[in-house]
């Protein structure tokens, strides 16, 4: 999730967690160590990382749950000669590591991809159910933030930051409901068709969880269609791309495909562009506009040699699409 979200969860539990009394240091504590995973952005800098590591080491060893419980341990036995932790050494260290813990697990219901289990290596967490940014999610724990520091110590403060978690919360069951409804729909949609059982996934469209967009991957590329859980009747409808998937097969082993391979579950459009073969990430983004564009090898006449992958810029238009994402919600487009 963004690193606003991030940040006024932090703040909140550390602030739930606290007394009253310490309400305002365990704002300013919680929003601090609600980054702090993020920050390993920092450390990867410093390494002449190629784009394909700088993404599939970001959300690693910081998010690991595995980790962060030692690092949590180690924050609090710092903080010990602090007032604050010295008064109330264990709801100090609750907050501490509640605050460090929820940080991957918020992420790992964006679709990017969070690796709980560092220093293993299944394929990282992407539940999918919320878009990075989502006001909807984020405007309740900001707002019980800021309360629960305009009230200081009073009742009414905590009883903010607790509703700003609560509706939060709530609402990021609603988006695993939602998705479960999507989820529905897709089944429906390929069966009989052959692709029952292929790859798929569905994540929400940008800042909401009332549209949302499916992918399918089949033999020679991937179906992708939309669905408004408030306009849409009837069928599923998906649309067919192609994919140099013949090109992928060949290049199966080098090790940038490999490293996406690992990291996105094989989510990728492959395609021949000036000779190079260039990769997509088809979980962010949408067909003709993918966040992720890698070129990651080069023809050769022994076949495909592995080059220094290069992120290719992608013509993106976020805002210019809004008014149309915002139409999509609330209506169905003509079925073909």
């Amino acid at each position: 999730m963004d690193s606003l979200s991030q940040l006024v969860l932090g703040a909140g539990i550390a602030a739930a967690c606290t007394p009253a009394r310490h309400r305002r240091a365990a704002l300013l504590v919680g929003a601090a160590l609600g980054t702090l995973p993020d920050l390993d952005v920092l450390p990867l800098s410093l390494f002449n990382l190629d784009p394909v590591q700088q993404m599939t080491l970001h959300r690693g060893a910081s998010h690991s749950l595995l980790v962060l419980p030692l690092v949590g341990l180690a924050i609090w036995a710092a903080l010990r000669r602090w007032q604050p932790v010295r008064e109330a050494p264990r709801a100090w260290l609750w907050a501490i590591l509640l605050v460090l813990i929820t940080h991957p697990l918020l992420d790992a219901f964006t679709v990017y991809g969070t690796q709980l289990l560092w220093p293993f290596a299944p394929h990282p967490a992407m539940w999918s159910s919320m878009f990075i940014i989502d006001p909807l999610y984020t405007l309740p724990l900001l707002v019980g933030c800021v309360l629960g520091w305009r009230w200081r110590d009073r009742i009414a403060g905590t009883r903010a930051v607790l509703a700003g978690l609560l509706l939060s919360t709530t609402y990021l069951g609603l988006s695993l409901g939602a998705k479960a409804l999507v989820d529905r729909e897709v089944d429906a949609a390929l069966a009989g068709t052959g692709f029952e059982q292929a790859p798929r996934f569905s994540v929400p469209m940008p800042f909401q969880i009332a549209l949302w967009r499916v992918v399918v991957m089949t033999p020679d590329g991937y179906l992708e269609g939309e669905r408004s859980l408030i306009a849409d009747r009837g069928p599923l409808q998906l649309r067919a791309y192609r994919s140099d998937v013949a090109a992928m097969a060949e290049a199966a082993e080098l090790p940038a495909l490999r490293q996406l391979a690992w990291f996105n579950r094989g989510f990728m459009r492959a395609e021949r562009v000036d000779g190079r073969l260039v990769l997509s990430d088809l979980r962010m983004g949408v067909e003709g506009a993918f966040f992720f564009r890698f070129a990651v090898a080069e023809e050769s006449e022994d076949g495909w040699r592995q080059i220094r992958p290069e992120q290719l810029r992608t013509p993106r238009d976020v805002g210019g699409r809004l008014p149309g994402l915002w139409a999509r919600i609330w209506r169905q487009p003509a079925i073909d």
